[in-house]
């Protein structure tokens, strides 16, 4: 039918018509050709091979290549030649295509019935029946004969298992299709019959197993001696519960089911064994129970065969000739297997001689190993638990740098003993009989203990519990293994297929470690790295400390050759999971790795995954471990690319990067970079630099994220500079740990963000830094810096560059005053009390010059106005809390409020100090101590700037502070000889208006300020009108209503009304102009009609009068707020007319409100039911 349109078959229309020619006599005549053109095609191992004649039983075992590749045009052609006269029944043909193996034709002839509506029974049941398409084992002789491979010829059982699973579009007629495409559909067939075969061999192998004898014992009515359930069976019983749940609607549980039997097809019943057949469901099983089960063997598959009325002709007389022969190549075949098994008999049997001669010779030459009860060992028994003594000395423990028996000497990792596995042609299984000492590449390095055991905690590994022990101890001989075998299997069977697969990595690792074959061992380790889809913590902690015991017991050669590809191969796989395993595997197997490995593939990987990963955990991870490898890395010139590392992992957007970067890898950098000398000279400097180039760069717009990444980085480096200075000083040699040492007070220096930046960890101890800060605090205080180049660089150049860069920071930028604030009061606080007073304090009032002398003299005082002074007071006067540090703090801001003020220099330093210190409540009695100073000072410019100072306090400051300090200042200023001063209280007083809600106050201020409007001496004062209505429009939107109503808006009303009559064109345009900004904010506020009629609008038309004359811009958006207000007005009167009108339909609406309400109320359930409320009804 592929090669063309034209259908060769002049086919009847019906089977009907056929039986009736049959029963009239028409004599059907077949050529001799048809059947001839292949090899016999009948299955020996069929169950009808005994019941009907073989020529009508159809196998598509011996179907070759050459049969099935046949065009569907020869076969037509063929068929033309013995239908050219005679019509025969479509039954007929069938049964002709299926006995001669045309099966591509048949299957065509039958979709082409099923697409004209007439559906064929045989060629259904044919190809609904999977047993016409197995495939049997082994190479009968006839198939050799005819120089086919050893699987015989092809088999397409794969694919076509059934009708249903057929790709009809792909066999189509539609004659156009291509032998090459043909090609590929075959050989993609056979590729998936192939792998369907090898899985049935295995389920057979394993079904096999025991023998029928063992089978029949387990049948107990005792279900303790019953021994466990092999994989077949298994399988059987999960496809019938599968079964039951689908038929019993159980849909959710046996999609549930399914899942976790994701290794099992339940769609097919031939994916349980090969040849099994299917048993009865669990209801019939259930309802037999009491009875004996019919014998699997009495049910057989059943072939579709011809029936011989249909067949006519020489066809007939041909049966006994194929009867005869199909018998013979069933016995030639059964011959063959039987010398096939027979020399697999005899090749097993050499093969155990074989291992029993070596089996006794090792026992001559292995001497058994020593016990403490006696000479000969105890063999490991599944019934008796391992004793500890079978142990001693034969595991290797990653535990030994925290248990007591194994302290560490030193702070590289502990030197271990490994099994040197010997193995030769004549021994495969030899045991280990010698162990060698495994040396690890040691970085010429001076970490202390501490700071190391601390930097290795970032490794996730667990050797606390059950399973971390059993992955920590790796055994190195067979004894041990059994042992190990006895303990490890008990927990992997019953958690295999499930989510506890952690249980198999004991027994994974000790199989790669001491199996010989390096082929094997890379499997193993393959199935450890891809064990479980996507490992969650604890699973990732047991993976990892798996590979450290594996790299503790084979050393940094095979760790190299056989760990490091498996992350490589998985360091872009799709599961973050498994990137975050290799990121944290490349971090603990540092440690264990040639050092040349280390510094150049390891830190590759982790460069490329911290450039390119997308997930925030993983380059979390990649930092970590970036850190452990700055902590054994010794080669200098990598040092470049250590800090471009950092850089990077700095500007990082996510927050758990920068947090790891500043917790983990700059301590470990820094450590490598004082260990090169280079913290001082290189580093620190680098970042200043960079700050530098930044502030110069930002004259325009500072780019105040590149400099929180980079004084946060310097931040970090605070306490190992603190070190380098204590540690090379010239009191060094005098530390004596002997005698009693007093501790160190819990708030000496600053909490650490890790334990890597902890003083203590970085110089070996508390102790030793106890010791060590004892003489520090008397060098500073008694003997001088003299010698001491590393305080002498702290002092005399970073200081001073960083009061330099202090002073050139914007000081209206808030964030970087904050961060140079806190930056100054950690040096400080790491650096203690003495060296801030001796040698920070100077520096800065040096700079500073705060004396009455220089009150007079503009020149020299610019610094007051720079970012120096805040950061002074928040940053290093602020560091101690004690009586004379307040005092301090007290009297600088005092002078430096009167300095700026006697000077008519700008408040921004000073505010900026209120500001930074504001935020902390501990501070708000001293500032409060500081504005009282002003409010009572004999200058008046003084007093303004206190006036003005209320302002920024007022917002932080509790009510009771307010009512008790702010506001008596307040008032007391108000009423000032100076009008200045008077008017400098007017934006105090309105934020007080703003954020205070005790009614006494408020009524209190709304007092002071209507005295302010009222009273005839301000009739005339420009000034205050002006800061008036500047503060009503500030603080209006968000004062309290009533406030507003009653005093902000009408007072505005008469405001806008006088300045209209205003003879100075100035001064009217600069009141119009405030006007203009205060109803712009309080447009946007709820205003009554009342207010709409009676203040708003008229204040927004005399507003608008002025703006004619003097801004027609204005006017313009002033007439469209006026039309905007007039609407409102109207649309509010004729929503009251209809509300007075329709009373009734109000009562109806209510009506349906409750009636909603009421349904609304009863959805309490899910919020699907809340959904359906609102759909529309069909």
């Amino acid at each position: 039918m592929a090669a063309g349109n034209v259908n060769p078959f002049n086919l009847s229309d019906s089977e009907d018509e056929a039986d009736q020619r049959a029963e009239d006599g028409v004599h059907i005549e077949k050529s001799p050709s048809v059947g001839t053109q292949g090899p016999s095609s009948n299955n020996p191992f069929s169950p009808q091979a005994d019941a009907e004649p073989p020529a009508l039983l159809v196998s598509s075992t011996r179907t070759s290549p050459s049969v099935e590749g046949i065009s569907v045009s020869v076969a037509a052609a063929a068929m033309t030649v013995t239908l050219a006269e005679t019509r025969v029944s479509v039954d007929v043909i069938a049964a002709q295509l299926i006995r001669d193996h045309y099966i591509l034709t048949a299957l065509e002839f039958h979709t082409e019935l099923l697409e004209s509506g007439r559906e064929l029974p045989r060629l259904r049941d044919y190809f609904s029946n999977p047993g016409n398409f197995e495939r049997q084992t082994g190479t009968p002789p006839a198939c050799k004969e005819q120089g086919l491979g050893p699987g015989g010829p092809l088999n397409r059982a794969g694919s076509i298992s059934t009708l249903d699973s057929l790709d009809f579009a792909r066999y189509s007629d539609d004659g156009n299709r291509e032998s090459d495409e043909r090609v590929a559909v075959l050989e993609f067939e056979l590729r998936k019959a192939k792998e369907t075969i090898q899985a049935l061999r295995t389920n057979l192998t394993q079904a096999a197993e025991s023998d029928t004898q063992e089978r029949n014992k387990n049948y107990s009515s005792h279900p303790e001696t019953q021994e466990p359930i092999r994989p077949l069976e298994k399988r059987a019983l999960n496809f019938l519960v599968n079964e039951y749940l689908l038929k019993n609607e159980y849909k959710l549980s046996a999609i549930t089911f399914s899942d976790e039997n994701d290794d099992q097809d339940f769609e097919l019943w031939d994916d349980v064994g090969l040849n099994i057949p299917k048993p009865p469901d669990l209801l019939q099983i259930y309802r037999n129970c009491g009875s004996a089960l019919p014998s699997p063997r009495n049910t057989v598959d059943v072939a579709v065969g011809v029936e011989s009325g249909e067949l006519t002709g020489n066809y007939i007389t041909q049966k006994s000739d194929l009867l005869q022969q199909q018998q013979t190549e069933v016995v030639e075949e059964l011959e063959y297997q039987i010398s096939l098994l027979n020399e697999e008999k005899q090749s097993l049997a050499d093969y155990i001689k074989k291992l029993q001669s070596e089996i006794q010779s090792l026992r001559r030459t292995v001497s058994p190993p020593p016990h403490d009860q006696g000479s000969q060992p105890n063999p490991p028994s599944s019934s008796t638990p391992p004793q500890p003594l079978l142990d001693n000395g034969q595991y290797l423990d990653i535990r030994g740098a925290s248990e007591p028996d194994k302290p560490p000497t030193e702070s590289t990792p502990p030197t271990q003993t490994i099994s040197n596995p010997t193995h030769t042609s004549s021994q495969p299984h030899a045991k280990l009989k010698s162990r060698g000492t495994v040396v690890f590449d040691q970085p010429n390095r001076k970490l202390s203990p501490a700071f190391q055991q601390a930097l290795l905690s970032f490794c996730k590994m667990s050797a606390d519990s059950r399973l971390g022990a059993e992955v920590s101890r790796i055994a190195d001989n067979e004894e041990s293994v059994m042992l190990m075998l006895g303990r490890c299997l008990p927990h992997i069977v019953p958690n295999v297929l499930l989510a506890k697969r952690e249980e198999l990595i004991p027994l994974i690792l000790c199989t790669a470690c001491l199996h010989p074959e390096p082929k094997e061992r890379d499997q193993l380790l393959h199935i450890l790295f891809n064990l479980i889809k996507r490992p969650d913590d604890e699973q990732r902690q047991m993976i990892l400390t798996g590979c450290v015991a594996f790299a503790r017991h084979v050393g940094p050669t095979r760790v190299e050759a056989e760990l490091l590809p498996q992350c490589w191969e998985q360091i872009n796989h799709k599961y973050p999971e498994r990137r975050l395993l290799v990121a944290e595997a490349c971090g603990a197997l540092a440690p264990y790795l040639p050092k040349e490995i280390r510094s150049s593939l390891v830190l590759s990987m982790l460069q490329q995954m911290l450039a390119e990963d997308k997930a925030d955990m993983v380059r979390e991870a990649v930092v970590k471990s970036l850190a452990i490898i700055m902590g054994y890395i010794d080669d200098p010139d990598k040092y470049s690319q250590g800090f471009e590392l950092m850089l990077l992992s700095l500007g990082d957007p996510s927050e758990r990067v920068v947090s790891a970067i500043h917790q983990v890898f700059i301590p470990a950098f820094a450590a490598w970079t004082t260990e090169l000398g280079n913290l001082q000279t290189t580093l620190i400097p680098s970042l200043l630099a960079r700050i530098e180039k930044l502030l110069k760069q930002g004259e325009h717009g500072l780019d105040e994220h590149k400099l929180h990444m980079f004084l946060s980085a310097l931040q970090s480096l605070i306490p190992p500079l603190f070190s380098v200075v204590i540690q090379n000083a010239p009191f060094i040699h005098r530390v004596n740990l002997q005698g009693d040492i007093p501790p160190i007070e819990v708030t000496r220096f600053p909490r650490p963000a890790s334990p890597l930046q902890d003083i203590a960890t970085i110089v070996g101890s508390r102790e030793t830094l106890s010791a060590l800060l004892i003489l520090y605090d008397y060098q500073l205080e008694h003997e001088g810096t003299t010698g001491w180049d590393s305080l002498l660089w702290v002092v005399n150049q970073l200081l001073p560059q960083l009061i330099d860069i202090v002073g050139r920071i914007n000081v209206a930028s808030t964030t970087c005053v904050h961060e140079f604030s806190r930056f100054f009061w950690r040096l400080c606080r790491t650096f203690g009390k003495i060296f801030t007073n001796t040698k920070v304090k100077p520096q800065f009032q040096e700079i500073l010059r705060l004396s009455e002398e220089n009150v007079d003299a503009l020149t020299g005082n610019g610094i007051l106005t720079k970012a120096t002074v805040p950061i002074y007071a928040t940053g290093v006067l602020t560091c101690y809390n004690q009586d004379e540090d307040r005092k301090l703090l007290v009297g600088f801001l005092e002078d430096v409020m009167t300095t700026l003020s006697l000077s008519h220099a700008p408040l921004d330093s000073l505010k900026a100090s209120f500001v930074e210190l504001g935020a902390n409540p501990v501070y708000h009695e001293l500032l409060l101590t500081v504005l009282w100073y002003g409010v009572v000072h004999t200058s008046a410019l003084v007093r303004c700037t206190a006036a003005r100072m209320f302002e920024l306090l007022v917002k932080g400051v509790n009510e009771t502070l307010v009512a008790q300090r702010v506001v008596p200042a307040l008032i007391t200023l108000s009423s000032d000889p100076e009008i200045s001063v008077r008017i400098s209280t007017i934006p105090a007083f309105g934020t007080i208006m703003e954020t205070v809600t005790q009614k006494e106050l408020l009524e209190r201020v709304k007092m002071q300020l209507a005295s302010f409007l009222e009273d005839p001496q301000y009739q005339d004062q420009h000034s205050l009108h002006m800061e008036i209505i500047r503060t009503f429009g500030r603080v209006g939107p968000n004062a309290e209503p009533r406030f507003r109503d009653e005093f902000v808006l009408p007072h505005l009303h008469k405001l806008a009304l006088g300045n209209n009559v205003q003879a100075t064109e100035s001064k009217r345009i600069d009141i119009a102009t405030q006007l203009f900004e205060a109803y712009s904010a309080l447009s946007c506020c709820f205003i009554s009609e009342e207010l709409m009629v009676n203040h708003f609008l008229p204040g927004l038309r005399c507003l608008r009068t002025d703006m004619e004359q003097l801004s027609p811009e204005h006017e313009v958006i002033l007439s469209s707020m006026i039309k905007e207000g007039e609407m409102k007005v109207e649309n509010r009167g004729i929503g009251q007319a209809e509300g007075s009108v329709s009373i009734a339909a109000s009562l109806v609406g209510e009506d349906a409100k409750t009636k909603f309400l009421s349904k609304m109320g009863q959805l309490t359930t899910s919020g699907a039911m809340l959904a359906n409320v609102f759909q529309r009804k069909k």
